[in-house]
């Protein structure tokens, strides 16, 4: 089927890119994060195509994305990294899903739920050794609450992890101080009794840069998807998953002081062509692309001219021959041998290429290769 606007998923990317992963990785196993629809990538497929490759964990952000999995029959060992409703705990722990807690309150709240349901409850707990957000403080506290939530009837604690706020940074001091704050504190509630499977700390950034994070099993996100987390990690080949086009739907040639789109920031100043490509704001592509964005045209690259749409954008296409309505437009990622690269559509706007990929909208139909 045509679309006026699709985002390619290449499938073999992904593989290659958890290969990638697992060489890194060396035995730790692998938690591939799929919160956020797969970093927009599709929840369902991509998650479906990383078990049949023999992922060890599913990681998401919210209980309803490990329903929507558990719902689309994936099976594969899941954990919520975050928060969780009171009122999904029931159906996800029914389903199997492993949760976190980051504080005695949210477990016991997880373990009465439990009882209620009469089944097992299995947690990671988090330890917040300098992110700031969710998790047990990296002190005496946070060891006798974890050891605490261990006790809870009903509970098995399988993990403990941490989040690095700086992985992607220059500077390797903090992460090493954040890692050795989370591995004091697990050898301190192993001291005390708790032993665990899983200690996990590595994201995409930490699993390149630093292999004294891998632990027990690591937690690439970005990288899966073939993006870097920032300029600094490099050493690694990946290959970018999503490509994101749309189509020419029609080619005007018209005159100078030609005015282009709303509120008429842009005038031609001289004789030009102009294409309207079926997409805009409305499926992600960011207005703050207005007048500074660049797409493909068979292969060669077109200014936007002109405020983006909700639905359409218009590009200069003088000098490209033969544009026609119909034609493919690339609006990041890969056409043919062309390539136009995500990180620097996000460096125009200003954000990082997990917002752009995270970005595109529902409505974009997913074509999986």
């Amino acid at each position: 089927m045509a679309y006026p606007v699709w985002a390619e998923v290449d499938l073999g990317a992904l593989s290659a890119n958890l290969r990638e992963v697992r060489r890194l990785a060396g035995g730790a196993a692998v938690m591939a994060v799929v919160k956020a629809n797969a970093y927009g990538h599709g929840l369902v497929p991509v998650a479906r195509a990383l078990v049949s490759e023999g992922v060890d964990w599913l990681g998401v952000a919210r209980g309803g994305e490990a329903l929507e999995l558990r719902r689309a029959g994936v099976t594969a060992p899941l954990l919520v990294l975050g928060y969780v409703y009171p009122d999904e705990c029931a159906a996800l722990i029914a389903a199997g899903v492993s949760l976190t807690a980051y504080d005695a309150d949210v477990a016991r709240l997880l373990a009465g739920a439990a009882q209620q349901e009469k089944k097992r409850l299995h947690l990671h707990i988090k330890v917040d050794t300098g992110m700031g957000r969710l998790g047990l403080p990296a002190d005496g506290t946070g060891v006798a609450a974890a050891l605490a939530i261990a006790a809870l009837p009903r509970v098995e604690v399988e993990g403990l992890f941490t989040h690095f706020a700086c992985a992607d940074m220059a500077d390797e001091e903090p992460t090493r101080w954040q890692l050795e704050r989370f591995l004091a504190f697990c050898r301190e509630v192993e001291r005390q009794g708790l032993t665990v499977r899983y200690r996990h700390a590595a994201n995409s950034a930490a699993l390149i840069r630093f292999p004294e994070t891998h632990l027990d099993m690591v937690r690439p996100g970005i990288m899966l998807y073939g993006l870097y987390p920032s300029p600094v990690c490099r050493g690694v080949k990946l290959s970018p998953v999503m490509s994101l086009k749309a189509r020419v739907a029609q080619v005007k040639r018209v005159g100078a002081g030609f005015p282009v789109s709303y509120g008429w920031t842009y005038r031609t100043a001289g004789p030009e062509v102009l294409a309207t490509v079926t997409v805009g704001y409305g499926d992600g592509y960011s207005r703050l692309l207005s007048g500074c964005g660049e797409v493909l045209v068979r292969g060669k690259r077109a200014p936007v001219v002109g405020r983006v749409c909700m639905d359409q954008i218009i590009v200069a296409v003088n000098g490209i021959d033969g544009v026609a309505p119909g034609d493919e437009v690339l609006l990041f990622g890969r056409q043919g041998e062309a390539c136009l690269p995500v990180d620097e559509v996000a460096a125009k706007i200003g954000t990082i290429n997990y917002e752009v990929v995270c970005g595109v909208g529902a409505r974009v139909p997913r074509v999986y290769l």
